[in-house]
């Protein structure tokens, strides 16, 4: 007799592991969650009185080879935050408010504590992000991946008034660029820094360069919500373009948002690269165009304004420590 169990798959481990983490999940509900965990399909109500013309906003991710480094370090409490994180940005900076989050947690053998770990910061970023964590998806794949692995994908869905989207298409020469300050490597280039950092170096070693953080550690750094700085930037001034800045870099997602004809003019020498980068950039002789691709650099959004409201935006936010990084000019092309 050959039972499911016996070909990889514990049923009843799963079932135990939703009844650990509905405590969980069950925190970051909001006014408009209908379900709890567990049925088909996930409800939410959404009070469509507080929009004129309301339009859905909805993105997916996952948080890349980022996780190799959450296994060497045996922590599984940030890699949550920070795909929830990411989703956020990635509607935020459209104007969008979220609404609710949805994961995917795939793995070859369920490790209860391990999952239990990773939803937790999944409910930890929802609760912070004023978004309710309302469904998910458990897995359990033993021919797919190796022991102690897993995979994580999330799904963000969010709300803006359609006159409020903040698409990049009232951007024009002149405008100013506004970088925030990232965490560090967010969720985008770790093949790279894996590989660079790796090689040369234990995830518990700690590099003098790194001044006291290990590199696991600084390797971890939680990819930052700018929630709150892009609902001040959207409410109170003429914001004309957002960047979360992913793969690809400052070049890559700014070009997604400008107009025909018109360029980011980024100066790099305007901040302070963080040091995890340059250690990257010079253990592995890493060339300049492949860091500006690869990774964010030190800026982990941008917003785009006009030159009259600077002053205002950089006084707002200036918990956020924004800096001016460049303009936008007519493109080379």
């Amino acid at each position: 007799m050959t039972t499911y169990k016996d070909a990889g798959v514990d049923v009843e481990a799963g079932e135990a592991m939703v009844n650990r983490i509905k405590p969980l999940v069950r925190q970051t509900f909001t006014d408009g969650v209908m379900t709890d965990i567990g049925a088909f399909g996930a409800f939410f109500r959404v009070d469509w009185r507080a929009y004129n013309d309301p339009v859905m906003v909805s993105s997916v991710d996952g948080v890349g080879t980022k996780l190799k480094v959450a296994f060497a370090m045996e922590r599984h409490d940030t890699v949550g935050q920070d795909l929830v994180n990411h989703c956020v940005n990635d509607i935020a900076v459209c104007g969008a408010e979220p609404l609710f989050f949805l994961d995917y947690f795939s793995t070859g053998k369920l490790d209860q504590d391990t999952a239990y770990h990773v939803v937790k910061g999944f409910a930890v970023a929802c609760k912070e992000n004023g978004c309710a964590l309302i469904g998910g998806e458990t897995a359990e794949m033993p021919d797919i991946y190796g022991a102690g692995e897993y995979d994580l994908a999330g799904t963000i869905v969010g709300v803006v008034d359609r006159d409020r989207i903040i698409d990049g298409s009232r951007i024009e020469e002149g405008d100013v660029l506004i970088g925030y300050p990232s965490t560090g490597l967010h969720t985008n280039g770790y093949s790279l820094a894996r590989r660079v950092l790796l090689t040369r170096f234990d995830v518990n070693d700690y590099p003098e360069a790194l001044g006291g953080v290990s590199v696991g550690d600084a390797l971890l750094a939680i990819h930052r919500s700018y929630l709150t700085e892009i609902r001040i930037l959207k409410d109170g001034f003429d914001t004309r373009g957002l960047v979360h800045v992913t793969g690809g870099g400052i070049p890559g997602n700014a070009k997604r948002i400008m107009p025909e004809g018109l360029a980011v003019d980024v100066d790099y020498a305007s901040w302070d690269r963080p040091a995890i980068f340059r250690l990257i950039q010079e253990l592995g002789d890493v060339p300049e165009d492949d860091m500006r691709s690869a990774f964010n650099l030190g800026i982990g959004m941008i917003a785009v304004v006009p030159p009259g409201e600077v002053e205002g935006v950089m006084g707002a936010t200036l918990d956020a420590q924004p800096v001016v990084i460049g303009s936008v000019g007519k493109s080379q092309r």
